[in-house]
């Protein structure tokens, strides 16, 4: 990335790429407007910026008058992260509705709604705070560990609440961590059986 970054004049005494790194990273005064640090920032095209790693370049400053500050025209890298269609992620549930569970990733949260739980009925147990399948009595819980697929991503950096990542469970290798294991384990014993069988028919 790339930015004009406002060093004040208190700070010409210290390390010119230290100061402009903690800039980046905490805040800075940019054309008499407060803006925030990068890290933590939700951009529409490259996602959330996690972490400035490395300044790459730091060009010749210029002044402007009326103003004591020097800036500089700075290139830099950052770690981010944005959530693509058909991407698998593990999160974690943090809030069980009626109509769904939300999941964290990382640094966002996305919804998985009932019909993306599992292939059973989902019914929405209010006292307990869980959604459970009717027929197989699977439980969805605040704090269970979960593997899902993306399959809509819109991200609004202006607000980021409104962002929606939406996710579903109804795949083969998908769901509950708990249910995953239990699925591997029935296959393990499946095969082992198979295998018995055929050693004692021979």
């Amino acid at each position: 990335m790339e930015d004009l970054i406002r060093v004040p004049p208190e700070r010409f005494n210290e390390p010119l790429e230290e100061i402009i790194m903690d800039i980046l990273k905490s805040g800075y005064e940019y054309q008499e407007r407060q803006e925030g640090s990068y890290e933590g920032r939700l951009d529409k095209d490259i996602g959330v910026i996690l972490a400035i790693t490395k300044i790459i370049d730091i060009r010749d400053r210029s002044v402007i008058p009326g103003d004591g500050a020097a800036y500089h025209k700075t290139s830099f890298e950052t770690l981010t992260f944005k959530p693509e269609l058909q991407e698998v992620l593990d999160g974690e549930v943090i809030e069980i509705v009626e109509f769904g569970a939300f999941v964290r990733f990382g640094p966002l949260d996305g919804l998985i709604h009932v019909s993306q739980i599992t292939d059973d009925y989902i019914v929405y147990d209010g006292k307990r705070g869980a959604l459970l399948g009717k027929t197989s009595n699977k439980a969805l819980e605040v704090g269970d560990r979960i593997r899902a697929r993306v399959v809509a991503v819109s991200l609004n950096p202006d607000k980021s609440k409104d962002s929606k990542i939406n996710l579903t469970m109804r795949q083969p290798g998908l769901g509950k961590d708990e249910w995953l294991e239990e699925q591997k384990n029935k296959s393990k014993d499946k095969n082992g059986d198979g295998n018995r069988n055929k050693s004692d028919k021979k």
